[in-house]
């Protein structure tokens, strides 16, 4: 992959300020507020993570240093790729915005919609353009429409397993075989942010693609099973190319990163049994919420993630403001399903007092 000129540079430097301030966040709600906006895990980090962290307070007035290392070799380690195939930190923007600087304006990113906008969202300043597909009749990533969209323009296709906000997984195989099959074409970037959320993610991830060989680049992070939101660490598989290209521009370097994000991270992998006992208490608090949709004969999806989704009947706004005044936060709208509503799993007495809310607001049976 070619350099990227200083036109390019400084448009991939402004990427920072691309992360606007959500809605939710803008919010003038009190500390007694049900936040189930952002698909935050409530349930807290793993016990070692929060000593790690404890243990490293007293080293913040030095730099970062051998912190990065040691979690890219953890990561190397569990995924079995070299480490010149791992790049750290929470990169989608910046992802978007290089591959948009990288060969001029007119690159088209498809991605499905409704559907979380982070990466496709920082297209825009280089010329970027974006390509929505809506989703299937279940609210999955419709693969035949999306590849059917892959032209000689376009520079990435976006997809996001499970999906964000519909929360459904493509069959296995057939999805591994679409993105083999679109990764012939173009570069295919799979967020896998609440993978690990379903019982068989190991089956389910596409990052035996990239140790194929296939254009493929698989994005994780720490924010959502592993409950360190706050820390803002993740990491991207993806071929050498592409992650030498992005180092260079100091992208996932050691000042970039902190050292707390880190030593918590590497804690949180090696927690061998955290991520299963989050998951089956993720799956309990959800499958309360789909037995009321089931009772109420309300529409929703097989979500696998950390939130539901459903159809309120009724417009988003509407379901937003009465439950925002009870002090309820949750996911924004998602046209152009405008009576859909997606809610955060939060901690069991949070969710009891959210599911009466709802059903309260639900049409009679």
């Amino acid at each position: 992959m070619a350099h990227l000129d200083r036109r390019e540079w400084l448009l991939l430097s402004t990427a920072a300020a691309l992360n606007l301030v959500h809605p939710v966040m803008a919010s003038t709600a009190t500390n007694n507020t049900i936040r189930l906006a952002l698909n935050e895990n409530p349930f807290g980090p793993s016990p070692q993570a929060v000593q790690a962290i404890t243990a490293h307070l007293a080293n913040l007035s030095r730099y970062t240093g051998d912190e990065l290392a040691t979690l890219t070799n953890a990561i190397a380690a569990r995924e079995q790729m070299p480490p010149e195939q791992i790049m750290l930190g929470e990169n989608l923007d910046v992802l978007g915005l290089f591959l948009s600087a990288h060969g001029g304006a007119g690159g088209e990113f498809v991605y499905s919609e409704p559907g979380y906008t982070a990466l496709v969202d920082a297209v825009a300043p280089a010329g970027g353009v974006v390509v929505g597909v809506p989703l299937n009749d279940r609210l999955e990533n419709d693969l035949a429409a999306l590849a059917a969209k892959i032209n000689s323009q376009t520079r990435a296709v976006y997809l996001v397993n499970p999906h964000n906000p519909s929360g459904t997984v493509s069959d296995t195989k057939e999805f591994i075989d679409a993105v083999r099959d679109m990764a012939k074409r173009t570069l295919v970037i799979v967020d896998e942010a609440y993978l690990e959320f379903t019982p068989d993610f190991e089956q389910r991830t596409v990052a035996g693609l990239i140790r194929e060989g296939a254009d493929v680049a698989v994005f994780r992070t720490f924010s959502k099973i592993y409950g360190l939101a706050s820390l803002s660490i993740g990491y991207t598989l993806a071929p050498k190319a592409l992650v030498a290209s992005m180092k260079q521009m100091g992208i996932g370097a050691f000042f970039g990163l902190n050292r707390l994000s880190l030593v918590a991270a590497t804690a949180s992998l090696n927690d061998t049994g955290y991520v299963a006992a989050m998951r089956d208490k993720v799956a309990a608090e959800r499958e309360s919420w789909h037995q009321l949709f089931r009772k109420r004969k309300v529409r929703f999806t097989n979500s696998q993630g950390n939130f539901v989704f459903f159809d309120a009947a009724q417009p988003h706004a509407k379901v937003a403001a009465a439950l925002a005044a009870q002090g309820i936060l949750i996911g924004r709208a998602q046209p152009p399903l405008d009576t859909w509503v997606r809610i955060s799993i939060g901690l069991p007495e949070e969710n009891a007092v959210v599911r009466k809310a709802v059903a309260d607001l639900l049409a009679p049976v």
